[in-house]
C-alpha cells in the first residue's frame, strides 16, 4: 500500500521512512514541514510532500491524496510548551485523521504513549502530553478508519533488537528502541490482528511479527 508518513523527519519517522522505502510490500510518501527536508528526501528517491500540522486541514488532505494508509508519528518535542503539544500532538493528529477520511485513506496507524489510555498511570510532569495522546487516540477510535494505536514505552536511540513485548495493557513501565517502534508500526500495517486494536509496547523476548499475532 501507499503510505503517508506524518512526522517523517522525526526520530521514529526516519526509521519508518527507511523501512518503507526498502519494503517490497509498501511505497512511501514522506510529509515534512520544510523545503530543504523535502529536497533531501527526494535526493534519496523518496516521494516527499510539504505540509504543516498547524496549517489547514486542506493541505493535509492534499498530502494524503492517493495514499492507502497514514502513519502518524509526529510530535511537538520535549522542549516545547503545553500549547504546542495541544496544537501538534492533539489537534494536528485529529486534523490528520479527518484528512485521511476525506482523502480516502482507509488505514491509519498512530504512535501514542505507554498507558495513554489509563489516566491513573499518567506522569504528573507531562500530564498535558498524555492528555493530548489520550484524546487523539479516542478520536481515532471514533473515526471510520481501520486504525491501530501503538503505545510505546520510554524511547531509546540504541539499535533495535527486533524483539518486543506487546499487550493491550502492560502494568510495568519499560522502554523500547525507536527502531523497534518503527518496525512494529510498519509490520502492523498489513497485520490483521492489529486492526481496530490498541496496545502497549516495550522491549521483550518475542519477535515483532509473533508478538503482533498474539493480539488475536
Amino acid at each position: 500500500m501507499k503510505v503517508l508518513v506524518v512526522g517523517a523527519n522525526g526520530q521514529i519517522g526516519q526509521h519508518i521512512v527507511k523501512q518503507l522505502k526498502n519494503s517490497d510490500e509498501h511505497t512511501v510518501r514522506a510529509m515534512v514541514r520544510k523545503e530543504e527536508q523535502a529536497e533531501e528526501l527526494k535526493k534519496k528517491g523518496i516521494d516527499a510532500v510539504i505540509a504543516n500540522l498547524e496549517g489547514s486541514k486542506k493541505s493535509l488532505v492534499k498530502a494524503a491524496k492517493g495514499c492507502d494508509a497514514v502513519i502518524f508519528t509526529a510530535g511537538s518535542g520535549g522542549s516545547t510548551g503545553a500549547d504546542k503539544t495541544l496544537l501538534v500532538d492533539l489537534d494536528g493528529a485529529v486534523k490528520t485523521i479527518e484528512a485521511a477520511e476525506e482523502a480516502g485513506a482507509d488505514r491509519f496507524v498512530i504512535v501514542s504513549a505507554l498507558q495513554a489510555n489509563n489516566r491513573g498511570n499518567w506522569s504528573e510532569k507531562i500530564r498535558h502530553y498524555y492528555a493530548a495522546k489520550h484524546y487523539a487516540d479516542r478520536m481515532l477510535e471514533a473515526s471510520n478508519l481501520n486504525y491501530t494505536i501503538v503505545r510505546p514505552g520510554g524511547l531509546l536511540n540504541e539499535a533495535g533488537t527486533g524483539k518486543v513485548q506487546i499487550a493491550e495493557n502492560l502494568d510495568e513501565r519499560g522502554s523500547v528502541p525507536r527502531e523497534d517502534v518503527a518496525s512494529t508500526v510498519v509490520a502492523s500495517l498489513s497485520e490483521e490482528c492489529t486492526y481496530k486494536r490498541a496496545f502497549d509496547l516495550v522491549s521483550g523476548d518475542t519477535f515483532i511479527a509473533d508478538a503482533l499475532k498474539s493480539l488475536s
